[in-house]
């Protein structure tokens, strides 16, 4: 579904881009405001709506509307997982909460000493 959202996504904006660029902008009537021509045109009424301008608004619609989509899939993305993955990250939990439990414990008890680590590697000099 996500892949079919993205693909809309990307050929509407490619569609947006062109409609954009093939309608006649306001600007180009620039030389009214300098005396040529009727300054009323520059910002003004442009009279009905165009075809291009119909498509462009539909097509800016349907973008945002894939835009919301790909946000709200994105918020909501949940991780595809097994029921052994679970069981071993509920394994996992559990044991590293007894070894806490146990830690806690061993340093109420041997307050004073010091902490020997057991697998610690020490290089003898020789003599």
């Amino acid at each position: 579904m996500e892949i079919l959202i993205w693909t809309a996504h990307v050929l509407l904006a490619i569609v947006l881009i062109a409609l954009v660029l093939l309608q006649h902008g306001k600007g180009a009537d620039m030389g009214a405001a300098f005396g040529s021509g009727s300054a009323g045109s520059l910002f003004g009424a442009s009279g009905s709506a165009t075809f291009l301008s119909r498509a462009t608004s539909i097509v800016a619609a349907m973008f945002f509307a894939t835009s919301m989509s790909l946000t709200y899939l994105s918020v909501n993305k949940t991780e595809i997982s097994s029921v052994m993955n679970l069981m071993e990250q509920v394994e996992e939990s559990e044991s590293a909460s007894t070894t806490e439990m146990e830690g806690n414990q061993s340093v109420e008890s041997d307050k004073g000493m010091p902490e020997v680590e057991s697998n610690l590697k020490v290089n003898k000099i020789p003599e």
